[in-house]
């Protein structure tokens, strides 16, 4: 079984993960899996401090930092679990399907990552609970993003049902894909659907909008397909400004302007200039 997997925290982005949660669960008739990962540092193990310079032989007080370390981890995982409730229950009281609750221990990654074989589509917060107000993407999101081979929906802080869906098209396999996950699947269906080449016209271009013009004709979908030249980000948003885009469709990885400029860097500038929920496709 396939679900829908919502990456829960403390953050302020909760209810808006819970609530393209709920609206994707829909969307995809999949059921919902809230996951909650209690990431905790780590003491060392159990290691001789009697050559220590300073410590002696006071090996004590690693088994004091053991015990304060064990306590917190029980309290982090009482505290998850109390979430994860108190979500899955604002969740069904408000319409959503009952959910699955996992909760675990380990880094978001890694987790993620063995998650992903029953993960229909992965939602998480654009920021995290230890985020600041001055991060505007999340320390473990691109980690997240490089290790998880399903699509993702990464979320702003407040929800907006989307109604109009721009896909950043660049011809490659990546974009490809995208689109026909656009076409085939339900989460977008009844949506306005743009698509958009960023890049100078060329045969190549040519060749790549033919390509979507006849993908939407096979699939009959009505669609606005269009190629800007220019800076990516700034395209970008210009264009979801014009026509008053909610969702925003993007390859995860790759070569051209518009996939280069997504990870690294420029993810920080992208989320910080658009403040969309975008689609990750790998």
């Amino acid at each position: 079984m396939s679900y829908v997997t919502a990456c829960l925290d403390t953050s302020p982005f909760l209810p808006a993960v819970c609530d393209y949660a709920a609206w994707s669960c829909c969307k995809l008739s999949a059921p919902l899996m809230l996951l909650h990962v209690v990431d905790r540092p780590r003491y060392p193990g159990f290691v001789s401090l009697s050559g220590t310079i300073g410590l002696g032989g006071r090996e004590h007080f690693l088994d004091e930092l053991v015990r304060l370390d064990a306590e917190k981890s029980r309290v982090a995982l009482e505290q998850g679990q109390a979430l994860l409730e108190s979500a899955a229950s604002w969740l069904v009281a408000s319409g959503a399907p009952e959910a699955q609750l996992r909760l675990c221990e380990g880094s978001l990654p890694r987790v993620a990552k063995e998650q992903a074989a029953g993960t229909r589509l992965l939602v998480i917060g654009r920021q995290g609970e230890e985020s600041s107000e001055e991060d505007y993407v999340g320390s473990q999101l691109e980690s997240v993003i490089r290790v998880f081979d399903k699509p993702i929906l990464v979320v702003p802080e407040h929800f907006i049902e989307p109604s109009s869906v721009l896909l950043a098209f660049d011809g490659s396999d990546t974009a490809r894909r995208a689109l026909e996950l656009l076409l085939g699947g339900t989460l977008c269906q009844g949506m306005q659907l743009h698509v958009l080449l960023v890049g100078s016209d060329s045969e190549v271009t040519r060749l790549h909008l033919a390509w979507v013009h006849e993908r939407l004709k096979e699939a009959g979908v009505e669609g606005s397909v269009s190629v800007r030249d220019g800076l990516v980000e700034h395209v970008l948003e210009a264009y979801i400004d014009e026509h008053g885009v909610n969702l925003l469709v993007m390859g995860a990885y790759g070569h051209s302007r518009i996939r280069r400029f997504l990870v690294g860097s420029t993810t920080t500038n992208m989320l910080r200039r658009i403040n969309l929920p975008f689609l990750l496709v790998r």
